[in-house]
């Protein structure tokens, strides 16, 4: 269960229209190479972590290649991380000289933003509520130096409210400088007391504050829910929910499933646990077919090029939406009466998502001979293989037939059957397209 949201206003429907997007981690752990966390992981000190900044080089940062890969590979926004738990930022912000901008003269976000525009695509901007770089942070359990022998010592006299003006500061320079922003993602709230540490709760961040920022300053924009209150949609992290997601008192919510190629959100050279375009190709339908978007994640290298294996996966899935596009963009979960009636004669492996007068089956597996749909038999007026355009033949048998030698039997009344072709489509995934009468 997760907490109420309110329904998307209507110009933020794009969100939902949209179902899939590309997350961009980058930053000083790019150079590292070995997870975004990995000042966390290593217990790192800031002096320690901060000469990553003195040799951190973007020099193969393509906004405008990010862009396009993005929109070649289906995907309708591009979510950056403008700053991540190290508190490095990537662009020219004037509360901080712990930046891109002061070490390279760059603004990131400034060139993504313009770069995605241009390519007709929403803009997302990812930012850390986290800031391990910033001296009045208070350590908690996730903080490097939660370990250190006199850690209680160091955290005495950290002010949060002096972070907090700090982390306003800058969320208010992101929303006021790079004109229109469809997509905050804050991250994250972590209320638990763990290991001795105090949990952080949305009055360390003035969560309430934050959000009337972005209401007042893009009114537009769609915002997450990890500022530790209610906001347009949940975002389900590294795992695939198992069924559309509802609020507490079972309600129907907006969410977005995000998902990493390996594991690792930036990027990690030698983790190879790397998911297939096949698999992704299975999770975007399987997350579309229960109402949600997938956000799916690529970590550019420590020069800022997309890694030749990411590049590749962001091809292959666009060889996939190029030519069923429209089983997801736009697309939900099929109608509960006729996904109830059609489910029982279904093979394994069909997922269905539905888009106005379009029912799509998705086949994960490729049946032999027959797909038999209950209850459709009258309310299917066309019936063909998205891929390519080619229609499937259909049919009603007589329920009373008996099976014999050739002749399968008869299959209950409103039974309506698909022909397919032996030879499966060479694609990701085949689906098949059925054009509903009107009910």
């Amino acid at each position: 269960m997760t907490t109420a949201a309110p329904p998307l206003r209507p110009e933020q429907a794009w969100f939902t229209e949209a179902r899939f997007g590309l997350f961009v981690h980058f930053g000083l752990y790019s150079a590292a190479a070995r997870h975004e966390w990995v000042m966390s992981f290593e217990r790192m000190t800031v002096e320690q972590y901060a000469r990553y900044a003195e040799v951190f080089d973007p020099d193969l940062f393509d906004a405008r290649a990010l862009a396009r890969a993005a929109k070649d590979a289906g995907m309708k926004y591009v979510v950056l991380t403008t700053k991540h738990h190290d508190g490095f930022a990537l662009w020219d912000s004037a509360v901080s000289d712990y930046s891109v901008a002061r070490t390279r003269g760059r603004d990131l976000v400034a060139e993504l933003a313009e770069a995605v525009r241009a390519e007709g695509l929403r803009l997302g901007l990812y930012h850390s509520l986290l800031d391990w770089h910033h001296p009045d942070y208070r350590i908690d359990a996730d903080h490097p130096r939660r370990d250190d022998p006199d850690a209680h010592a160091l955290d005495e006299g950290r002010d949060m409210a002096r972070y907090r003006e700090y982390l306003h500061a800058q969320v208010r320079e992101l929303l006021t400088g790079y004109g229109p922003v469809d997509y905050v993602f804050f991250d994250f709230t972590d209320t638990r007391d763990r290991r001795g540490w105090a949990g952080k709760h949305p009055e360390d961040w003035d969560a309430e504050g934050l959000l009337a920022m972005v209401r007042e300053l893009q009114p537009q924009a769609v915002v997450n829910d990890r500022l530790g209150i209610p906001g347009d949609l949940v975002t389900p992290e590294q795992y695939q929910p198992a069924e559309p997601m509802r609020d507490d008192a079972g309600e129907l919510v907006v969410w977005e499933a995000c998902q990493t190629l390996n594991g690792s959100w930036g990027y990690d050279r030698d983790n190879t646990a790397f998911k297939d375009p096949d698999l992704l190709v299975r999770m975007l339908v399987d997350t579309v077919s229960k109402g949600g978007n997938l956000l799916l994640n690529i970590g550019p290298d420590g020069r800022g090029a997309i890694p030749a294996r990411d590049a590749a996966t962001l091809a292959a899935l666009g060889d996939w939406t190029r030519l069923h596009e429209r089983s997801i963009r736009g697309a939900g979960p099929a109608d509960p009466d006729l996904a109830a009636a059609v489910a029982p004669a279904l093979p394994p492996g069909v997922v269905l998502t539905q888009r106005d007068d379009r029912l799509y089956l998705h086949l994960f597996a490729w049946p032999f001979g027959h797909v038999h749909l209950r209850g459709l038999a009258d309310r299917v007026r066309y019936a063909q293989l998205l891929n390519d355009g080619s229609e499937l033949r259909t049919s009603v048998s007589d329920p009373d037939q008996k099976a014999w030698n050739t002749h399968p039997g008869g299959q209950p009344p409103g039974t309506l059957t698909v022909h397919l072709p032996t030879a499966r489509p060479d694609v990701a995934v085949p689906v098949v397209e059925l054009f509903l009468a009107s009910a």
